[in-house]
């Protein structure tokens, strides 16, 4: 199993770094269809679509977390213990697949809903599109991580979680919105948009990585549903890129390319249909 780390700390590193590499993004102006894609950036990131200043502000439209003693956090309560029992199961090791967000091999996390595989060689423009999106989806979700500081369930209640590599890293880092959220929806929308022919399981595989955080002990479900949000906002403000929308032209003739030439899922597409049903689903 590869390592990984947090997405909002490994962002974190690309923003406060040498070059600002995101923040610094040129404006849709200053681009054209035809530009190469982004050159890699720190920790595997890379700049993102939209420019400084254009992303969405989360705290200007997701309320605050839950407040202690509320019913929201009677449910995220319960819905963090059902979650504490998969822990050794199919759907555990599910889970800590999805925690990876390194590339390549977080291009494929659709692959199998897609019925096709994603990869730099058979799909390069759809491939660069996952990458920066990712940066403009997880950024997005820094302005309300900043101002509430959520603490995260195993910290709260204890429990092992899928990345112990990752723990003291996320002890310090806000737990509301989920960041891994943000990004596997805005993911789902895209390439429901891309591939219409298989958008209800796209949809479907998106909501599961989302519930992957709430398996692995390291978010609420109330933090998933708000980072939901926040990559939703994401990919309406990128549809009126015209650079993202070239990308996701090309991506579509790619993915069509791809399926006619036989380009089968690299993933193991059984194993992971068989652990997906298993969710946390128990609420007060």
């Amino acid at each position: 199993m590869m390592k990984t780390v947090g997405l909002s700390l490994a962002l974190a590193a690309l923003v406060v770094g040498a070059g600002v590499a995101v923040a610094q993004a040129p404006s849709p102006a200053a681009q054209t269809p035809a530009a190469k894609p982004a050159a890699p950036a720190r920790s595997d990131f890379v700049s993102g679509y939209l420019p400084r200043g254009a992303a969405p502000n989360s705290l200007a439209f997701i309320p605050a977390p839950p407040a202690p003693g509320s019913a929201s956090q009677a449910r995220d309560d319960a819905m963090a213990k059902a979650a504490r029992a998969l822990k050794g199961t199919p759907r555990w090791d599910q889970a800590t697949e999805d925690a990876n967000l390194k590339f390549p091999r977080a291009a494929d996390t659709f692959a199998c809903a897609m019925g096709v595989e994603i990869s730099p060689e058979t799909t390069p423009r759809l491939y660069t599109l996952l990458r920066r999106t990712l940066t403009d989806a997880g950024l997005a979700t820094y302005p309300s991580k900043t101002k509430y500081q959520r603490q995260r369930p195993f910290v709260v209640k204890g429990g092992d979680i899928c990345t112990p590599e990752a723990d003291a890293g996320l002890r310090k880092d806000g737990s509301y919105p989920s960041g891994h959220s943000a990004v596997g929806w805005a993911w789902a929308l895209i390439l429901a948009e891309a591939e219409p022919d298989h958008q209800d399981a796209i949809l479907a595989r998106g909501r599961a990585f989302m519930q992957s955080r709430v398996v692995c002990n390291v978010h609420w479900i109330s933090d998933t549903e708000a980072g939901a949000m926040v990559g939703s906002a994401v990919v309406v403000r990128l549809n009126d890129d015209p650079v993202f929308r070239a990308d996701l032209d090309a991506a579509k003739a790619e993915i069509a390319a791809a399926r006619a030439a036989g380009h089968a899922p690299t993933r193991d597409c059984k194993a992971e249909a068989a652990a997906l049903p298993a969710e946390p689903t128990s609420a007060p």
